[in-house]
């Protein structure tokens, strides 16, 4: 694959389009030797769990901020205010200004709650942020969110952390049509397969993290996702053949000399 193939968010060109969570792993080390299997240079922090007094320990103390480019998130946010105000924090914090945003709708699907979404989004894009907003895969969402100056719009492939994998692949396939900013799958990869789909259909990056940290080894996991989403792309760029419901032989016999 060309190294001129770059993800483009909002100016910021990166080599990986696999983005990967930081959350979830049995421990500092199993995280740090993920994130380098994964190859990602793109990793999510929840603002909520990360100790922002810089005089005590932190998660942020064991990344390298100089490989790594931050985005934190809003997770555990229920409401556009609280969304808001965690995104302010990270950026008065020194975090970043590109942020990942999520208003869910309720704990036990953890679906996004549009309505929330899109006013959090507003602010926070009049604001200067930089917004990749979770979103459902509903094309008429993504594309209000790409309108009012989103960055790139995040569906969902499945609920987070369910492992499901792109249950609805036609509406990923109508929201790539929709909008003209990146469209990154976020949430319900549970394996790489999920994860070359994803990309096949010509989604421009995935984004991960239970499917990642949840295995029974992670690192492995990082590596075979970062294999996947790279092949996956390459597919796409390749351009598949066409199904057909009969054969079609290898080797034509038109031209044979008997």
């Amino acid at each position: 694959m060309s190294q001129s193939d770059k993800l483009v968010i909002a100016g910021r060109e990166f080599t990986s389009r696999l983005m990967v969570g930081t959350g979830k792993y049995a421990s500092n080390e199993q995280m740090l030797q993920s994130l380098e299997a994964s190859g990602a240079q793109i990793i999510t922090v929840a603002v909520r769990r990360v100790n922002l007094d810089r005089s005590k320990e932190s998660l942020l103390d064991f990344i390298d901020l100089k490989k790594y480019t931050l985005l934190p998130n809003t997770a555990g946010c229920y409401t556009a205010d609280d969304a808001i105000r965690t995104c302010r924090l990270a950026r008065e914090a020194g975090m970043s200004d590109f942020v990942k945003l999520e208003v869910l709708g309720d704990e036990k699907t953890l679906f996004p709650e549009n309505e929330e979404l899109l006013k959090a989004a507003k602010v926070l894009v009049k604001e200067g942020f930089t917004v990749l907003p979770y979103t459902s895969d509903d094309p008429i969402m993504c594309k209000k969110l790409e309108d009012i100056g989103c960055a790139a719009v995040m569906p969902l492939g499945a609920p987070i952390g369910s492992g499901l994998g792109i249950r609805n692949p036609y509406n990923i396939r109508i929201i790539l049509d929709t909008v003209k900013v990146p469209v990154i799958v976020d949430a319900g990869v549970g394996t790489a397969s999920d994860a070359a789909i994803a990309m096949e259909l010509g989604c421009h990056g995935v984004l991960m993290n239970t499917g990642i940290a949840g295995a029974k080894d992670p690192v492995a996991m990082a590596e075979a996702m970062n294999l996947a989403v790279r092949a996956g792309r390459l597919a796409y760029l390749a351009g598949r053949i066409p199904k057909k419901l009969y054969a079609t032989a290898s080797s034509p016999i038109e031209g044979l000399v008997e």
